[in-house]
């Protein structure tokens, strides 16, 4: 008999219905499928509902906007009306036919879905508290006065309770928030009501979890609270704060009976990430964050980017990561905590994201995998994820497994993977079925512990032992056209493992190369910007040093001074700015700044731009330098070869001596 019962807890405890907060040992990877105004297309439920075959392959949560009537066009953050089943559940994104078509066909192709759920506050019709009516399973449900904080929207809702001789409720419990009525979570009708909302989201619509918006509004005790009488497989709240004690301390005021109830957005682990990026210092990777620490990773869902922090227009610019975009994918996916992809970057980088996964669930990362820190410094930051997946961000040649178990899988712009050996049997290819841009360099390697080579296919038909083969680790090229590439493994003179295949579509691309006409002259200090079609006013430039506040090389009032145009390279006009001993504004000696901005008289503008003396920039920054040089002339009376600094300076005629780094000879580059 006490075996069957303890059986019979273990069952229990073991069942989504009992989930805590957020399963342990997670493996999924969840798509953030919104972004904001996404409602115009990309997020409407019939356009997702269309991407499932693919979306399936890499995803197993998909989180959706709030998806109740806003009554008008909105992206959900103002709910209005709560239950489905009736005439008011048509949102921006579809109708509630829709919504439930969606669901269900991610579900069988096993995506759960995770709702936002919004009620830290509520947004009324007619009057200060005029919610509205609904019923629901033949129970009306219906908010008043009582139900909204006696502090809401810093003493306006008392305000008008005053004018309208009405009752409000009890204090806020969390930080107010102006614009909308923030709800009372102390009132039992406002329990009530939010308890059968979430049981309609779950068991009505068959959502699999929440993400709950906003959760800084309230006691955290309240989501430990609904969640408890819910039961959710999934529960994410967004604590928008960077400080991961601030975070955990959220996390553990959501328990019930001592039992956490509730995950978190790692957004400590989203700042890690942008300060990495945006300022080339990928030590800052190290910083801390819930997916860093072992007690709270399970809890942590970790992400760079989202619907708040992304880049929307130049009147509202956010906080976006602005460089690097890949290599901060990269990092949180060989992360443990749950991944959740931004769509915009699914969107843009979805070919370079797929392997990425591929790689993650390859090793078999979870939520509650360990890390070892391998490297960090300000160049280069690397770990290895269970000792089974290797990351390296910034100057990936900086570091490179020495143990010969490591297959190197992935490289890309300031990011690579290696994995061992050991954890599987099988071909692998780098880039994923798909479109890019110009010739590709494709990894070809082979995940096993015996001596195999990769033999391959380009024109899809069937690799055998006598196709062409390359040494696990090696790159081929996939040219301009469309490709079927199939790989296998070889050992022994056998075809070993499954055959891999991708379809490739590779467009051309017009050769990147710097107008003539940009010159430098001796001593010069100046720049290049090639501004985009859509920038029609005089480019001016803004150029300062960071380290000396005071010195400003344009002016010192924005947008600094006016650039000069040059002509146009492929259809887009080509601008330069000179340093003018006149325009130098501020203490301390007048050198280089260190440095840029480009505008269009004032707006839009470039990021902040490093500068290079003769950089040729255009609106994603630095492409090339101009050197002044020339062409350089290899005198055959001394049959020497001529080497030359990237700012010009005279290297030598030894290649052997120079030391590492780009050098120019006979008008051309390489990199030593």
């Amino acid at each position: 008999m006490k075996k069957l019962l303890l059986s019979l807890l273990t069952l229990l405890v073991s069942s989504p219905m009992m989930a805590q907060g957020w399963p342990s040992e997670y493996k999924g990877v969840m798509l953030q499928a919104f972004y904001w105004d996404s409602y115009n297309k990309a997020s409407k439920w019939t356009n997702l509902q269309a991407q499932v075959d693919e979306l399936s392959q890499y995803f197993q949560l998909v989180w959706i906007p709030q998806s109740g009537n806003c009554n008008g066009k909105s992206m959900g953050y103002d709910p209005y009306y709560l239950f489905p089943g009736t005439d008011h559940y048509t949102s921006s994104f579809g109708s509630e036919k829709q919504l439930r078509s969606m669901i269900s066909t991610f579900k069988e192709k096993k995506i759960e879905t995770i709702a936002d759920v919004v009620i830290n506050h509520r947004k009324s019709g007619s009057g200060w508290f005029g919610f509205p009516t609904e019923t629901y399973n033949n129970i009306t449900y219906t908010m008043t006065s009582t139900d909204v904080c006696s502090d809401d929207d810093n003493g306006k809702a008392q305000t008008e309770a005053t004018r309208l001789k009405v009752a409000l409720g009890a204090a806020d419990t969390g930080e107010g928030w102006d614009g909308m009525r923030d709800l009372d979570h102390k009132s039992e009708n406002v329990q009530n009501i939010v308890k059968a909302y979430l049981h309609a989201l779950l068991e009505d619509l068959g959502y699999a979890g929440f993400r709950y918006d906003m959760v800084k509004g309230y006691s955290g005790t309240f989501t430990g609270l609904y969640n408890k009488d819910s039961s959710p497989k999934y529960s994410v709240g967004e604590y928008w704060d960077g400080n991961a004690s601030n975070v955990k301390s959220w996390i553990n005021s959501t328990k019930v009976d001592n039992v956490i109830q509730s995950a978190a957005f790692d957004f400590p682990f989203r700042y890690t990430v942008r300060d990495a990026c945006n300022n080339g210092n990928w030590a800052k990777l190290a910083n801390s964050s819930l997916a860093s620490d072992g007690n709270y990773r399970r809890y942590g869902v970790t992400f760079i980017e989202n619907h708040d922090t992304e880049f929307r227009s130049a009147n509202a610019p956010q906080d976006p990561i602005k460089k690097d975009t890949l290599a901060g994918n990269a990092h949180m996916l060989a992360m443990p905590g749950t991944p959740c992809v931004f769509l915009k970057h699914w969107i843009d980088c979805k070919e370079f994201i797929k392997p990425m996964i591929e790689a993650r669930r390859l090793a078999g990362i979870s939520n509650t995998s360990s890390i070892t820190r391998l490297k960090n410094s300000t160049a280069c930051y690397a770990f290895s994820t269970d000792d089974r997946l290797i990351a390296v961000l910034g100057n990936v040649s900086d570091y490179a497994p020495t143990d010969n178990g490591w297959v190197k899988i992935l490289d890309g712009y300031h990011y690579a993977y290696y994995i061992r050996n050991t954890v599987g049997n099988t071909a692998w290819i780098s880039h994923a079925s798909g479109k890019y841009q110009g010739e590709q360099k494709v990894i070809l390697a082979a995940i096993t512990t015996q001596n195999a080579r990769i033999v391959y296919t380009t024109d899809g038909s069937t690799p055998t032992a006598s196709s062409p083969s390359v040494a696990s680790g090696e790159k081929i090229t996939i040219p301009i056209g469309t490709t079927t590439l199939k790989a296998a493994m070889l050992v022994n003179g056998n075809i070993t493992g499954d055959i891999i295949t991708r379809e490739y579509e590779v467009e051309y691309v017009e050769p990147f190369s710097i107008p003539s006409f940009c010159t430098v002259a001796d001593g010069e200090v100046c720049a290049f910007f090639e501004a985009p079609i859509t920038w029609t006013n005089t480019i001016k430039c803004w150029a300062w040093n960071a380290n000396n506040s005071n010195a400003n090389y344009t002016g010192g009032t924005w947008p600094g001074v006016e650039c000069t145009k040059l002509g146009t390279n492929n259809g887009k006009d080509v601008w330069k700015w000179t340093f003018k001993a006149t325009d130098y504004k501020g203490s301390g000696n007048a050198t280089q700044p260190t440095l840029i901005i480009f505008s269009s008289n004032g707006n839009p503008q470039t990021d902040n731009l490093t500068f290079k003396n003769g950089g040729y920039y255009n609106q994603d920054g630095l492409r090339d330098i101009v050197t002044g040089i020339g062409n350089v002339v290899n005198k055959q009376q001394n049959r020497l070869q001529r080497y030359y600094t990237i700012d010009g300076r005279y290297a030598g005629n030894d290649k052997s001596t120079l030391p590492h780094g780009i050098f120019i000879t006979n008008g051309k580059k390489f990199v030593r």
